[in-house]
Formats: C-alpha cells, structure tokens, sequence
C-alpha cells in the first residue's frame, strides 16, 4: 500500500512541467538598519513590487521570481558577508547595493560565482571600471553629476569663493573631485577643502574653517545625515553661504533632519523618474499599496524590470548570458528606456539641479 501512494505521488511529480515546480531567486541587498535604513527600504519595497507584478504577469521563462532580503547595514565587511550569503542561496541576480563603498566589495563576490549586479543607486565610476563585466546600474555616475554641479558652480559663483568638502567615503570623495574637476575646468578653483567623518555630529571646527575662509559657496560631496547636520550648524553658526550636494539628498529624511536650515540647498539629481509617463501604472500600484514612493524606488524596480527582460532575451536566468543580452538592446522601464555600453552604465544619463524649499525638492 505504502509502495503503491509512493508511486502514485512520484507519477503526480513527474507529470508537473518543470518550469511550474521551479523558480529563479534573486536578490536584494541595501541597508535595512543604520542610517540610511529609510532609502534601503525604498529600494526593497521596488524590488518586491517589481517581482511581484512580473510574477503576476507569469513570471521569468515561465518561472516565479522569489527574493532573499539582505540588510548590508551599509558597512562594506556585512556586504561582503551578505554577498556570500545570497551566493549560497542560489541568487542568479542582485539588486543592490545602496552605496558605492559596499557594492564594490560585495561584487566582487557575485564576479567570482557569475551573480549579475544591478545597483539602482551605487554612482561611483569605479563601480563600472574594475573589470567586473557583470556589474550593471539603472541610476547615472558621479563624474557625470559632478560635471553638472561644477558647470553650476561655475556659472554662478564666477570669480568668487567655493569651498568643496566630503566625507572620505568612496561615494563622497568622487562626487566632491567630479565637481572640483568641472569647476577648474571652466576656471573656478576651490578657495577651501576639507573632510568629515560618518557618523560624526559636530562640524564646530569645520564651520568656523568656513567661516574663516569667507566662502560664498560649499560644495558637500557625502550622506543625507551629514549633509542635513552640517547645513544646520552653518547656519546656526551664521554662515549663509549657498550649499551644493548630491543625489542621496533627493531623500525626505535630509529635510527631516536638516529643517529649515535646508532651506535653498541646491544637489544634482536624475530628471525625477516620477514625473514620467511609463511611471504612471507603477506608481499607481505603490500607492494602492498605501506606499507613498520615494525618489529612488523607481530605479529599484527598473533594475528587476531590465534583467527579466533581458534573460527573456537570453533564454536564460544565468548571469553571463544575461550579461550578452543586457548590452545588445534597450529596455522598456518605469524610469523610461534603458541601454548599457559595454561597462555596464547607462547610454543616456540625466542630470539636473534641484533646489529644496518647505520640505520638497524642485528642479531649478
């Protein structure tokens, strides 16, 4: 009897397509806790929301998609941990990671085992050039906001005083030399630099070095939490000099943070993907979901959306043959269409400069 059940249930396994019994995992990774816990978990809810509606679509290859969640913490040694762990997990992609400082030593990693990267917000140029041809990303670079900063600066701070700070992160330290390069370029030379730390919360000594160098102008290459605490004690300090930024600033946890200090300050960001008319649908669904999006979960979802496209091209869920198909077409996503050059970084980029003003961001 119990040889006869057994048979009958092999038989019953046996007559299922594979493709039904099986699915294809990915991954995400981005820092779920810490301090920039607020944009990580944007760029899951895009992650999960895109799996989701591809699913209900049927899928990749006829298969499910199913995600393993990873919190980075935004420290590179839990990315690379984090890395091996979803290699062992069987991901054949990942979405990730937030910062360029932990997608670059997390990729490596996924380059060992053939897992694709696609980081929706990682900007540093060395992300791309480290000769890992299976890193991809949905946002621009720092060399190409720091041109769009620099030529700002540069065209409304002629002949006077700008200084150019940063961090000390990868991210921070190549979005502030991107702009000081521009800036020379086009004949302004910074009248101050200097650095902060991460994680540190009082700028006395950085300010009065502003104070005392009489800048017109602070270019500020880092986070959203260090930018928000350095505009507010500048201006606490006195100092009313214009500040410049970054694209991690596009997050409403700068403005919660900084207050009405913020009041003004000018970063370079992406053409908001929100405005867009592919984004309509998408962001309709979010906010069925009582999600209100923020300005990164679009590049989130776009990059779930250009590798199932692209392996429906491939044939395939694996990484190096996904890889051939990602470079040789444009993709259809919610942040418009998408084409790679033969790094893995977008064909068309972008940026522009925005000003916040009572708690939103606006393009000037």
């Amino acid at each position: 009897m119990r040889r006869a059940a057994f048979t009958l249930l092999a038989t019953a396994l046996l007559a299922i397509p594979p493709a039904a019994r099986a699915e294809i995992r990915i991954g995400f990774a981005a820092p779920l806790t810490g301090q920039l816990a607020a944009v990580g978990e944007q760029l899951r809810i895009g992650t999960e929301q895109a799996v989701a509606d591809i699913n209900g679509a049927g899928g990749v290859l006829g298969q499910k998609i199913a995600v393993s969640v990873a919190d980075d913490g935004g420290v590179p040694a839990q990315a690379v941990a984090v890395a091996n762990r979803l290699v062992t997990e069987g991901v054949v992609m990942v979405v990730g990671h937030l910062q360029s400082g932990t997608t670059i030593p997390a990729s490596q990693v996924y380059g060992d085992e053939g897992v694709l990267v696609i980081t929706p917000t990682a900007t540093s140029p060395a992300v791309t050039e480290g000769g890992n041809d299976l890193v991809f990303r949905t946002c621009g670079r720092d060399d190409q906001q720091g041109d769009v900063a620099g030529a700002w600066l540069a065209a409304n701070f002629a002949g006077k005083r700008v200084a150019v700070i940063h961090d000390q992160t990868t991210y921070g330290k190549g979005l502030a030399d991107a702009t000081a390069a521009a800036m020379a370029a086009r004949g302004l030379t910074p009248a101050f630099t200097g650095t902060l730390a991460v994680g540190e919360r009082d700028f006395t000594a950085l300010v009065t070095g502003l104070r005392a160098a009489n800048v017109d102008a602070v270019y500020f290459g880092g986070l959203y939490n260090e930018a928000a605490l350095l505009v507010r004690q500048s201006r606490e300090a006195g100092l009313q000099a214009q500040f410049v930024s970054g694209d991690t600033l596009a997050s409403e946890e700068f403005w919660s943070i900084a207050g009405p200090a913020g009041e003004g300050l000018v970063m370079t960001f992406s053409a908001d993907a929100r405005n867009a008319a592919a984004a309509k649908p998408v962001l309709e669904r979010f906010r069925a979901g009582d999600v209100e999006p923020g300005a990164y979960i679009l590049y989130a979802y776009a990059a779930v959306q250009v590798w199932a496209q692209a392996a429906e091209k491939a044939g395939s869920a694996q990484g190096p043959k996904v890889v051939d198909a990602l470079r040789s077409g444009e993709f259809s996503t919610a942040i418009g269409p998408i084409a790679y050059d033969a790094k893995g970084d977008r064909t068309r980029t972008d940026y522009v400069m925005y000003r916040w003003s009572n708690g939103r961001f606006a393009p000037l």
